[in-house]
């Protein structure tokens, strides 16, 4: 593991870029910003539209390590190029920001009040390519619904099983266990997914360094004690479908917690925008979210 690049992500201000839209959400996300699914007919042509967002984004004049730390890879944006680079070589040696690869490949049914991760037969494989190209680390998300506690230990389980592996890469991965914005019961849910993750963290090896990624708990402060487990890296947000004005209200009460925002993130960006027009739009949210981030 690099420790300058630990460091850097342990003490920098700044937030996380989630921009690691998968075959489930990518039709989405193209749709948000101008692009109908009448414009392509493959999976491959959606992915290259979207790629082709990300490149947008990422070569913005807006988008540096002024405000940025890290940005979270979809495993094409990973194995594709800006310029004569791979992403994430791009990111770290033009702005000098981490990349992480998303690893999960979707969710199963609902069980006990909790989607479980499908499995993931290749992260061993995924990790190798990662360290390869020279990614920071990884993120693999969950969803809990209900306040089960079955379900919600079942989630952690799994979450921390997969951490192990990915730590034994040397990579760092962030745990994103989400609890549904919408849950009649979110503020219990989140009561015992930290119970939970105490638990884990409580016989945890220390050299193993993780990450957290937690919907914005009703709770605030909720997460602020794991930091004073020496294996935490960061611990960052998700904006969960709330706007980016709601999400950074409610991130800016949490402390320590910096956001690692998706679609509050792209809200406002759009296809037909002029190349000022894009970077003014990208560069106000950026700033929103990270002054949010550092409070």
């Amino acid at each position: 593991m690099d420790e300058k690049k630990l460091e850097m992500m342990k003490d920098q201000r700044g937030f996380i870029a989630a921009l690691d839209q998968s075959g489930g959400s990518s039709s989405k996300t193209l749709a948000a910003y101008g692009i109908p699914a009448t414009e392509y007919s493959t999976d491959e042509e959606m992915f290259d539209l979207i790629h082709e967002m990300r490149k947008r984004v990422f070569t913005s004049k807006a988008f540096t390590s002024d405000h940025i730390i890290g940005a979270i890879l979809f495993e094409k944006t990973m194995m594709s190029k800006i310029g004569e680079e791979y992403t994430a070589d791009y990111l770290w040696n033009e702005k000098h920001i981490l990349s992480f690869l998303k690893v999960d490949k979707g969710l199963q049914d609902q069980v006990n009040g909790v989607k479980l991760m499908k499995e993931i037969p290749n992260l061993d494989e995924q990790c190798e390519e990662a360290v390869r190209k020279n990614v920071f680390g990884t993120k693999m998300r969950s969803v809990i619904y209900e306040a089960n506690p079955e379900g919600i230990k079942a989630i952690v389980d799994q979450q921390f099983d997969f951490a192990k592996r990915i730590c034994d890469h040397g990579l760092v991965p962030i745990i994103e266990p989400e609890v549904d914005i919408n849950s009649a019961e979110k503020e219990e849910c989140e009561r015992i997914l930290k119970e939970e993750v105490d638990k884990k963290l409580a016989t945890w090896n220390e050299a193993d360094k993780i990450m957290f990624k937690f919907t914005i708990p009703s709770k605030e402060n909720l997460y602020l004690d794991l930091y004073n487990n020496p294996a935490v890296v960061r611990v960052v947000a998700l904006s969960g479908g709330y706007d980016v004005d709601t999400a950074c209200e409610k991130l800016a009460k949490n402390n320590k917690m910096i956001a690692s925002f998706s679609r509050a993130l792209l809200q406002d960006l759009r296809v037909d925008q002029s190349q000022e027009e894009f970077d003014k739009l990208l560069n106000d949210v950026i700033v929103k979210i990270y002054e949010a981030s550092i409070r």
